[in-house]
């Protein structure tokens, strides 16, 4: 058996055409016009090969193909549809397609595994919308509550909750859908790597050993407002600079006093009243701090700390530092690397071993059952961008990989 490039490509470039920014990347935000779109493109695929579906409290979709024993634990599959904005069509979308494709080559030669098989579609795995990563997989194993689902708000203010319960779902019925351990054997997430490795060696696969941790830092900086033209240097209270200063340090800090493995990024930045003839008042911004290695993250954020009260003290800031979500790193589970890299074996695809510097929901599912990860190549390395690409042949290459794990597992 193997999977089907004609229909891989077809699926991913009809979930590509559901995007809220056409011509300028692919945009497709949880609870959004275009993530329904895509859902119910989704359904339509998993209703026809027969899948017994069910849509969580929050959105989560779970499609399952039933084994010879259903009381078996569950072998899962799956990834993301969300996507981050002006985004690309490969990252999250690659893993549902494939899962939905190994099931459809199951379907089609008339397969029966021992243990049920289950696709399931995350909602806000990047964290763009609600300002926290991986709220679909966390909610799913009982790590975030009610009372978490009202704390993360978008842009305009309204929480996840609220936004839920607009698109007809009921977030206070979740606790009776959380996903056991004993339910749960094991889970394989294929995803697009996101960086150079494979690209660069000319390798179709890695297999993936170890996920980075992650914690999102919320940095206020509050300054007093004051006209541009006519209030001297030495009298202001200037957050943006501020700001800068702390920015740069955190550059230093994480390449020169953390971990090789260490890696720090300020990417998202809000001055008010953003104003070019006004000395800004406050302004916000979000470390995100990741290493495979909690050390590296620990050591990192105790000296930022240090540097934040530092310049506010010069500057005659006011600050606050507050911890928007953090996932642990994983290793990931030997006996499923083992059962991939056999698979790989059989089938002669070339693999390198691997860790991730980007954060899936294979990890948090890690948290509940033994986990792995496959990894195709990324063109230029390059994702989270417009120019986001991955060789469809690459993609078949990984699904014929994970339909070949999969199997082994469910049976």
């Amino acid at each position: 058996m193997e999977t089907n490039l004609k229909r891989i490509k077809e699926h991913i470039e009809k979930i590509a055409e559901f995007t809220s920014t056409p011509g300028r990347g692919i945009t497709i935000f949880s609870y959004s016009n275009e993530d329904q779109k895509v859902k119910d493109y989704l359904i339509y695929q998993m209703k026809k090969i027969g899948l017994k579906i069910n849509i969580d409290p929050i959105g989560n979709i779970r499609a399952r193909l039933e084994g010879i024993n259903p009381d078996a634990p569950v072998v899962i599959t799956g990834s993301h549809i969300d996507t981050v904005r002006f985004g690309g069509k490969f990252d999250g979308i690659a893993g549902v397609v494939g899962g939905l494709e190994l099931l459809t080559v199951l379907v089609e030669n008339g397969v029966k595994t021992y243990n049920p098989v289950e696709l399931i579609v995350f909602i806000e795995e990047e964290g763009v919308n609600f300002g926290s990563a991986l709220i679909g997989s966390k909610t799913l194993i009982g790590a975030y509550t009610v009372d978490d689902l009202k704390s993360f708000k978008n842009d305009q203010g309204i929480s996840l909750y609220e936004v839920a319960k607009k698109t007809g779902l009921n977030p206070d019925r979740m606790s009776e859908h959380v996903l056991k351990p004993e339910e749960v054997k094991a889970m394989i997430e294929m995803h697009i790597e996101q960086s150079v490795i494979l690209n660069l060696e000319n390798i179709p696969v890695g297999i993936v050993e170890a996920i980075a941790g992650r914690k999102s830092v919320l940095i206020e900086l509050q300054g007093v407002a004051n006209h541009a033209g006519a209030t001297p240097m030495e009298y202001r209270h200037d957050p943006l600079i501020g700001a800068a200063q702390i920015i740069m340090a955190i550059n230093h800090i994480v390449r020169e006093q953390a971990l090789p493995t260490t890696v720090g990024t300020v990417g998202k930045i809000t001055c008010k009243p953003n104003m070019p003839n006004v000395i800004p008042e406050s302004v916000n911004f979000v470390l995100d701090l990741r290493d495979i290695d909690p050390k590296g993250i620990a050591l990192s954020l105790e000296s930022i700390k240090e540097k934040i009260k530092e310049v506010s003290k010069t500057h005659g800031l006011d600050f606050q530092i507050k911890i928007l979500g953090e996932t642990k790193p994983l290793k990931l589970s030997n006996m499923v690397k083992d059962i991939i890299e056999g698979v790989a074996r059989e089938k002669k695809i070339s693999y390198k071993k691997m860790n991730s510097g980007a954060l899936h929901d294979a990890c948090v599912l890690g948290e509940i059952t033994e986990v792995g990860m496959i990894f195709i190549p990324s063109i230029g390395g390059r994702s989270h961008v417009m120019g986001e690409r991955t060789n469809f042949n690459d993609i078949k290459i990984g699904c014929d990989l994970l339909l070949g794990s999969i199997l082994k597992l469910a049976n």
